[in-house]
């Protein structure tokens, strides 16, 4: 009864080992490899004012939703001190992604006021252009604004400005500074109209309301073919936007985002259902990352790009070749020796650490494709690498005590059994040191160290699994086959230094 309990014991954790094996190749999953094994880009940014860490923090989370749904695989988006460290493996159009999770992407509601000329500002004798400061821009004048009896109905619901759409006098004032829209939300602002086609720049009311008001939207054809954005509105948002609708009903209202106006849609009914659309001549993909600043949030803070490094994915594929071929020449080597000094006993060690391998191969390929998200860089590789050397102590320790029980008279037989038990608690004592070391590593550890402790762990967890349900009821039953135990040249008594090796 005890035999077919061991060897159901090594049976069962060689199908789950080779089974989790089996199901990520079966079903092509990979560990997900990060910036310094497959390349990509690594930006760092800081803040352009003293900020909490909290604000920091939820700056991170969001550049990090708004990459995940950008489709960036397994962004790395984390602070450091006053710093967030970005770093995105594998990514083809860098510049459009940092466009997208770096910006502010904070959305005004502004009322268009009147249009204006290009800025042209007064100049020298010498023809040069003199510096002027910025102005704020005033009021428009009454010929020029834009209210709903400047519209008229050309058919179909849709209206075109009268005939006095631009005010000559904003010739002199330059555009609003981007920077400045938020400080200047209660205040007129002017900015280019973008792909509005009625005036070169629009001068801007101030702020009616901000993106907060949105709950949720996303990108969608409209009925005419053309992209758009629905979106729906938090309840104090719906009563907010009504109000602006019954207030500027038949008037332009801009779709401000960060000093860029994506939209300056007529207000063409007095109250909204809870949902709205923001229209203009968007493409596809302005579409969808108009969507993701709406879905994802505003940044907290102004951030400026400090760094930014470009990792090639030939450098990244020679690290992890090197990585790999420093495991593999490493292991190889273990083996060797084991089966050299342990003779039978070195063959469970060979067959351990494959078995291990291969469970550790799926059951990291499966955390790389599920909601965890689990990204192998090149730390992690030498996490996996430093554990070959405490699975295979754990073996030694198992081993030489073997030895001691066989120098005290006791056969292979009788000792195999008695001498795990006394070393299993070597093995749980060394184990926990080194599980409670990458504990505290993950813990105080920021950035690509997380990826070695967290694989020193693992690993750790699997080598007191593996030792109990795999090694001790291997060696039990090799022990208790005479064959095998006092074979000539590769029997356990001979690798232990055992008198039953003449026998």
């Amino acid at each position: 009864m005890g035999r077919r309990r061991l060897l159901a014991s090594v049976g069962l954790t060689s199908l789950l080992c080779f089974g989790m094996l089996g199901l990520a190749v079966g079903l092509r999953w990979s560990p997900h490899l990060g910036l310094d094994l497959e390349g990509g880009l690594s930006v760092v940014y800081t803040p352009n004012q003293k900020v909490s860490t909290t604000t920091l923090q939820n700056a991170a989370n969001i550049m990090t939703e708004r990459a995940d749904a950008l489709g960036v695989t397994q962004p790395n988006i984390t602070t450091q001190g006053n710093e967030i460290i970005v770093q995105m493996p594998g990514v083809k159009n860098p510049k459009r992604i940092l466009d997208v999770i770096g910006t502010t992407a904070q959305l005004y509601f502004r009322p268009v006021l009147c249009g204006a000329p290009k800025y042209t500002g007064p100049t020298k004798a010498s023809g040069k252009q003199k510096k002027v400061p910025y102005r704020t821009p005033p009021s428009c004048a009454s010929p020029y604004l834009y209210s709903s009896s400047y519209y008229v109905s050309t058919g179909g619901g849709s209206y075109d400005p009268g005939p006095y759409a631009v005010d000559p006098a904003y010739a002199s004032y330059k555009n609003t500074p981007i920077t400045l829209d938020n400080h200047y939300k209660h205040e007129n602002v002017i900015f280019p109209a973008g792909r509005q086609a009625d005036a070169p720049r629009y001068v801007l009311g101030p702020t009616l309301a901000d993106g907060t008001i949105i709950k949720g939207a996303y990108a969608a054809l409209s009925q005419e073919g053309s992209w758009q954005v629905n979106f729906n509105l938090t309840g104090p948002g719906t009563t907010a936007f009504n109000k602006i609708a019954t207030a500027y009903y038949h008037a332009l209202v801009a779709n401000d985002l960060d000093g860029d106006i994506v939209s300056a849609p007529l207000i063409l009914a007095q109250t909204f259902p809870g949902s709205g659309q923001i229209t203009g001549s968007f493409t596809q993909s302005q579409a969808n990352a108009l969507a993701l600043d709406l879905n994802y949030g505003s940044l907290p803070v102004q951030l400026t790009a400090q760094t930014s490094q470009a990792v090639s994915p030939f450098l990244g594929k020679s690290s992890l070749h090197a990585g790999l071929l420093a495991g593999l020449l490493g292991l190889l080597l273990v083996m060797m020796y084991t089966i050299f000094y342990y003779r039978a006993l070195g063959i469970v060690v060979v067959t351990g650490l494959v078995t291990t391998a291969a469970f550790l191969y799926g059951f990291i390929s499966m955390l790389s494709a599920s909601s965890f998200g689990l990204t192998l860089d090149l730390s992690g590789v030498t996490g996996l690498i430093v554990s070959v050397g405490i699975t295979v102590d754990s073996y030694v320790v198992y081993f030489e005590r073997l030895k001691d029980e066989v120098r005290a008279g006791r056969s292979v037989r009788a000792s195999v059994a008695k001498g795990f038990r006394s070393a299993y608690r070597t093995i749980l004592s060394a184990d926990a040191v080194s599980f409670l070391g990458a504990i505290v590593l993950w813990w105080l550890s920021v950035g690509a160290v997380r990826g070695f402790a967290f694989m020193l762990g693992l690993s750790t967890l699997v080598d007191v699994a593996t030792a109990y349900l795999f090694t001790r009821p291997l060696v039990i039953l090799l022990g208790q086959n005479p064959i095998i135990a006092s074979a000539r040249h590769l029997g356990i008594a001979r690798g232990l230094a055992s008198v039953e090796e003449a026998a």
